[in-house]
């Protein structure tokens, strides 16, 4: 089974000031990425503004970061889309560059009708079905207004090409109990930066990480201490980060992450309309937050 172990950052979609597709950016950011100790790129998530890019646009994004990873950096795409047809079109086109993992939000447009464990596990069967490539949950109700239950995660766990969750709620007694329930070796990772450590401790196999644009070093010197059973240093390095994470994630989200990005040698850029740049008060406050982060 293919291992999602580590660190993995869902890439911010770097755009020009025309809000078109800026490839030498893109470059310029997986170059640097590519000399830390990530385990691989995750392309198209909603941290890369998936929502407001057209197919063709993913697609070329697949493409220019299959091109400009590493070797033996791992390649996920994600593909999720409102209706099984779309998905695995999706899926099975970025299989065909090379990606060896997708991963598929939960469909949330009728939340009437896809609020219930049976829809949920009907569209992620009928995915994985048809998917050329292992399949990743991905749940992140705080955006789509739809929770996957970690008994409906338990029930998908069997089926053979449903490898793994994202869970980035930040609940860790539902990160415990699919760990608990899933059936061994299906894979539990987090979104939330915040619960990074105490996510591992309990027994999460690594992280999708939109923070970890801006400051990888941090959460992967959190996961190296989790590896070399350090609980103190993670903790140490979890209260670190516990402020900038939350500003670039629950608070100010995209804006406010490629913000932190420009200020630490990334390109982040503008995010694509009608999402506003971070304000000058947000950047104040991230500037303050990742004082002592960056580098």
């Amino acid at each position: 089974m293919l291992k999602l172990d580590g660190i993995l950052p869902p890439i911010a979609t770097p755009f020009d000031h025309e809000g078109s597709l800026f490839k030498a950016k893109l470059r310029h950011n997986l170059e640097k990425w590519n000399q830390l100790a990530l385990a691989g790129y995750v392309v198209c998530g909603s941290t890369g503004e998936s929502v407001m890019l057209t197919t063709e646009e993913k697609i070329q994004l697949w493409e220019w970061a299959a091109e400009y990873s590493a070797s033996g950096k791992l390649l996920v795409a994600g593909t999720g889309m409102e209706s099984v047809r779309e998905t695995v079109l999706l899926t099975n086109r970025a299989a065909g560059i090379g990606y060896q993992a997708a991963m598929v939000r939960t469909p949330h447009y009728y939340k009437s009708l896809l609020n219930s464990s049976d829809a949920q596990m009907l569209y992620f069967r009928a995915v994985a079905d048809s998917a050329r490539i292992p399949i990743m949950i991905y749940n992140w109700p705080q955006a789509t207004g739809v929770d996957i239950a970690a008994e409906a995660v338990a029930a998908l766990s069997d089926h053979p090409n449903i490898i793994a969750v994202k869970e980035s709620s930040g609940n860790l007694e539902k990160v415990m109990q699919m760990i608990r329930e899933v059936k061994p070796g299906f894979q539990v990772l987090v979104g939330s930066a915040p619960t990074l450590a105490p996510s591992l401790a309990v027994g999460a196999v690594g992280a999708v990480l939109a923070y970890a644009n801006a400051a990888p070093y941090s959460v992967i010197t959190i996961w190296e201490a989790h590896r070399r059973r350090e609980p103190e240093a993670a903790l140490d390095w979890q209260n670190r980060i516990g402020r900038a994470a939350y500003l670039v994630t629950a608070r100010y989200g995209v804006p406010g992450l490629k913000y932190a990005m420009d200020l630490n040698g990334y390109y982040g850029g503008p995010p694509r309309l009608p999402l506003c740049p971070a304000s000058p008060e947000a950047r104040r406050e991230i500037e303050e937050a990742f004082r002592d982060l960056r580098g």
